[in-house]
């Protein structure tokens, strides 16, 4: 059992003012104004990893955290390595960049651009996920994370949705990780096992359950919403005048966009994936590699292959772990004369789409 009593307090200076409130409001004459709070978390009762730390403003959350895990909440040394050029060379010197980037993508920052950007640039949802990433690789193997003031700072869809990804990161990774925040929202998105709500000296262990469904609304759309993702995606912001554009929105807000073009050739008619983007505020939850198997399944449902080479590997191996895609080609160079000859320099990796189609009578409706 983790118990502790923490006092906090401070001088009342006598002055003409404070004479009058205590007047006004019958306060009795007193020295010093105090607060206490007396508390008991039976963390040691069972194995857990997330924790959450929640209530109004004033209730004490970031006063308790503070006595209770001082040095999981310095992050100074952190801070400090922000400064230090673009959001790659912030992390610890020994990283090999592939680990680096494996931790971006994790916790839904896969914006190959932004990691190359001073963190001072980024917006406050990218500075919010780089900041938990960094946290995350300086604690040690099972160590403890704490942090104070979780997601106040961005907008509340992006905090559920770093939630998520952060959560999943986590897990993955063997870490505690204690979120402190008087937003209540995160709770479903977070999963914590238990749950600390300082104004009630309420504690109480969670079960995990499925996070809240998202549910995205994808319509045909012109080619002049690429520039809205252009500037994320991870290649550059080239894009085919012929390609047929698709965009994906959730609470009414444009979340992703993917965009196919024919394949010439031999052989059985193909369509092949030519840039598929997720808005950064909105990676880290799936929204991006569901879009693009829904067009893969128009595809099929109108008798055309569904055709994808990448060179991310976020979804090289999201792809591999999807069983609505199977990979033609290993992670290799492209060669001449390759369909995709611009790939010579960087490793690709080929993939169909093998699960269902389409309806073809929603397919032709939505084409």
């Amino acid at each position: 059992m983790m118990q502790t009593t923490v006092t906090v307090e401070s001088p009342i200076v006598e002055t003409s003012r404070v004479a009058q409130v205590r007047g006004l409001f019958d306060l009795p004459r007193a020295e010093r104004s105090s607060l206490t709070w007396s508390v008991a978390l039976p963390l040691e009762e069972r194995p857990w990893q997330i924790g959450l730390m929640v209530g109004p403003s004033g209730c004490g959350k970031s006063t308790i955290a503070r006595r209770l895990w001082p040095e999981a909440l310095d992050h100074g040394s952190a801070l400090q390595r922000l400064n230090r050029g673009c959001v790659v060379d912030a992390f610890p010197d020994h990283w090999p960049i592939a680990d680096i980037t494996e931790l971006l993508c994790s916790v839904g920052l896969a914006s190959p651009p932004c990691w190359l950007r001073p963190f001072r640039v980024l917006s406050t949802g990218q500075q919010f996920r780089v900041m938990l990433a960094l946290l995350m690789a300086n604690a040690q193997a099972g160590g403890l994370v704490v942090c104070d003031e979780y997601s106040s700072v961005v907008d509340r869809t992006v905090a559920q949705i770093g939630s998520h990804a952060l959560a999943r990161t986590v897990r993955k990774r063997g870490l505690h990780f204690i979120a402190v925040t008087c937003h209540e929202d995160v709770e479903q998105w977070l999963q914590p096992d238990w749950v600390y709500r300082p104004a009630e000296n309420l504690f109480a262990w969670r079960c995990l359950r499925r996070r809240p469904p998202i549910e995205i609304d994808i319509v045909r759309c012109q080619a002049s919403a690429w520039a809205l993702f252009a500037p994320h995606h991870y290649l550059n912001q080239a894009h085919a005048k012929t390609a047929v554009c698709f965009l994906a929105s959730w609470r009414q807000r444009p979340v992703s966009f993917s965009s196919w073009l024919p394949l010439f050739g031999s052989g059985p008619r193909a369509r092949r994936e030519h840039r598929t983007v997720t808005l950064p505020d909105y990676q880290g939850v799936g929204i991006g590699n569901a879009l693009s198997a829904f067009v893969a399944s128009l595809w099929k449902g109108l008798g055309w292959r569904a055709l994808s080479t990448t060179t991310h590997p976020a979804m090289i191996a999201a792809r591999c772990r999807n069983p609505l895609w199977r990979m033609t080609r290993k992670p290799s160079f492209a060669q001449p004369g390759d369909s995709i000859g611009h790939a010579t320099t960087r490793l690709t990796a080929g993939f169909e789409y093998v699960g269902p189609a389409l309806a073809p009578l929603l397919a032709r409706a939505l084409l």
